[in-house]
């Protein structure tokens, strides 16, 4: 443990020592995103990254270097973008910056790459920080809201806020190699009252940011990839992290969290056919099976099928069948100790169980239930031992332990894991590809670094992971990527470009009050994300509300409750498309994790002015009644709002409602779904 703490207090401290110098002001009264890029990365100016290059800081060097500026030709509508370059005459190391910003929303990302065009290798390239950026503002102390990362615990993705006064820095970095373990990276600046800036980064590995009130008046930014210190190898290219900074002004900070919000559904998620997509309700088949057997070990296709029958039977109809974990050979090799853990690498369904592979399945899925199929995959760590071990081991990374990776930096091994899984998912009419990562991989990379190449392994395999993403959705353009890494470990701006958690965290499953928190501290700034959902009471179900779910009921134990399981659906389906309109947090960002205590959200449509208020009153709570003010109302404008499953109903202006609504249950344990409507 001594040793982690120095390395980390080490990392902390060269980050420290590598600030540029390049800042922007927060006082302006509008944004003009394209000037900003220009100002920022044009000839003569510190651009917003930095790294230090033989031990010396860019800031110093790269005035020296050739410098070019070239506009390219916008993917979309309100987009402008730049190809940013800078040259070292001496070595020939180019940095390239690939530069886009959005002008309906105010928002500017860019990624960093760095080619050896000489003839060898570059000097040392480390503290390399795709942002590196000063705010000014004209107030003393500035605010962060951020959030935690997953760890399989009720407080994953908690929101949480720290002031910073002049000489405070807040530092975040992920544990173990998966960038959401145990941190976030997202969070929100309010660096003057009503002004800031929303930061994503996108590193699917090890990342670190410091937020450092460096006086009074400057609040300094800084986000990069902290293993990497290496020299580049003559012909060499590689990328880091991607950032973007999302400007928001209004009365409070969550202006810009919705705008957020919007931009990343809008400008930075899956498409498809040119729409953003929704993620599915999805059924699962049976959640898994009982002792000997683990996860789903024991099914089959006659059980699959039947399965399915059985929902369309009970008037249940999910938009994807869910078959997780163990479908695999050798999973169901009880008597040798296999199970679904340790036979990873042996990717081709069990003949004994699927003789036809899983495609009558996914076949019947489409033709007869009008569903897609989505299978579990976890192609990166490969068991000591198994198929793939055997036949390729020249292509796997080791440290001497039973997991295994495959080396995603080597591109023939990236290309011959790509035809495969894509094969797989061809032979198996699989229609969504949902991918899981319950390893931390950080040491394993380390353990396969060179000498003077500290960090490459890391920066070439996240290189990998987006390729191999992007083969999959190239060769499957309906395909919607499940990302799972232990549940929601692995979710940054990069993955959420490609993927979506619909199993965000382990937390104990069906455990009512996590999800309920786990849904309040993603909505601040994902709206594309799900979880499972185990019962049909409302205080249940309702927990689990969003904008994805899988229903895991046991259709063979459910009894009575098959009643109830139709109303559920619907409930869902109502609410879900308010998910993907603005969040409100009503409960503020203290401790929201207690079993005391009332937690309520609100979710919004500006459109047309209806939204709704999901409320619940924990198990030990003493309050029946409980006062909420609503955001994003017209003032003037007047709003009728009636409880789902009861006869509540209360009309109230705008103005009134923002000030305050008293919430009232007699019972606790239970919840409030509050539907309003403006009326004129």
């Amino acid at each position: 443990m001594r040793r982690i703490f120095l390395l980390a207090a080490f990392s902390m401290l060269l980050f420290n020592v590598c600030r540029g110098q390049s800042r922007t002001a927060l006082d302006d009264k509008t944004m003009d995103v394209e000037r900003w890029i220009k100002r920022q990365f044009g000839r003569g100016h510190v651009p917003p990254f930095s790294f230090l290059y033989d031990g010396q800081p860019s800031a110093k060097l790269l005035p020296k270097w050739k410098h070019s500026m070239q506009r390219l030709e916008p993917s979309e509508d309100s987009q402008v973008a730049y190809l940013v370059s800078y040259t070292d005459p001496k070595t020939g190391l180019r940095v390239q910056c690939e530069v886009k910003g959005w002008t309906d929303y105010d928002a500017v990302e860019w990624l960093l790459r760095f080619e050896n065009t000489g003839s060898v290798a570059t000097p040392q390239l480390s503290c390399v920080q795709t942002l590196d950026l000063g705010l000014l503002h004209p107030q003393s102390s500035s605010t962060v809201y951020y959030a935690n990362g997953s760890n399989a615990a009720r407080t994953d993705f908690a929101p949480r806020e720290q002031s910073l006064s002049p000489g405070d820095t807040l530092s975040m970095q992920p544990q173990g190699g998966r960038s959401s373990d145990t941190a976030f990276p997202f969070y929100n600046v309010e660096a003057s009252q009503g002004r800031g800036a929303v930061v994503a980064i996108g590193w699917s590995g090890t990342w670190h940011s410091d937020i450092v009130a460096s006086d009074d008046r400057t609040l300094r930014l800084t986000a990069g990839v902290p293993a990497l210190d290496a020299r580049i190898e003559a012909g060499e290219r590689i990328r880091v992290a991607s950032v973007c900074l999302l400007f928001w002004q209004g009365e409070d900070r969550m202006v810009g969290n919705n705008r957020f919000r919007r931009y990343m559904l809008a400008h930075h998620s899956r498409k498809v056919e040119g729409r953003p997509v929704y993620y599915p309700i999805c059924g699962g088949f049976n959640w898994g099976d009982p002792a000997p057997c683990n996860e789903y070990t024991c099914m089959t296709t006659e059980y699959a099928i039947a399965l399915m029958q059985r929902s369309k039977m009970f008037g249940f109809t999910p938009e994807c069948f869910w078959l997780d974990a163990g479908w695999y050979t050798e999973a169901a090799d009880f008597m040798s100790g296999k199970n679904w853990a340790n036979t990873v690498g042996n990717w081709e369904p069990d003949p004994e169980r699927f003789p036809q592979t899983m495609r009558p399945i996914g076949l019947y899925a489409k033709e007869k239930a009008k569903a897609r199929f989505m299978v579990w995959f976890e192609p990166e760590r490969v068991f000591r031992g198994t198929r793939w071990d055997r036949e390729h081991p020249e292509w796997m990374l080791d440290a001497g332990g039973d997991n295994k990776l495959v080396n995603l930096s080597l591109p023939e091994a990236r290309e011959w894991m790509s035809r495969e899984i894509g094969d797989i998912l061809e032979a198996n009419s699989i229609d969504y590809y949902r991918q899981d990562f319950n390893i931390a991989p950080a040491g394993i990379w380390a353990a396969n670094d060179r000498p003077g190449r500290s960090g490459i392994t890391e920066v070439k395999y996240i290189e990998g992971l987006y390729a191999f993403w992007d083969y999959l959705l190239q060769r499957f353009p309906s395909l919607l990527i499940d990302n799972c890494a232990s549940g929601g470990r692995r979710l940054d701006y990069e993955t959420m470009l490609r993927s979506a958690p619909l199993w965000r965290t382990d937390y104990q499953y069906g455990e009512p009050v996590g999800y309920q928190c786990h849904t309040y501290g993603l909505e601040f700034f994902l709206s594309q994300h799900g979880t499972g959902s185990y019962h049909v009471d409302p205080f249940d179900s309702r927990s689990a509300l969003g904008t994805a779910v899988v229903f895991n009921w046991k259709l063979t134990q459910m009894g009575e409750a098959f009643t109830d399981m139709k109303k559920t659906e619907e409930e869902f389906r109502l609410v879900r498309p308010y998910f993907y309109e603005d969040f409100y947090p009503l409960s503020g960002t203290g401790d929201i994790t207690g079993d005391d205590i009332w937690l309520a959200y609100q979710l919004h449509r500006p459109l047309d002015q209806t939204g709704y208020i999901v409320a619940f009153r924990r198990a030990q709570c003493p309050q029946e009644t409980y006062t909420v003010r609503l955001g994003g109302l017209a003032p003037n404008r007047k709003y009728r709002l009636e409880a789902v499953g009861s006869d509540w109903q209360h009309t109230a202006t705008g103005d009134e409602l923002r000030h305050g609504l008293t919430l009232q249950s007699a019972q606790p344990r239970t919840s409030l779904l509050i539907r309003y409507e403006a009326v004129e």
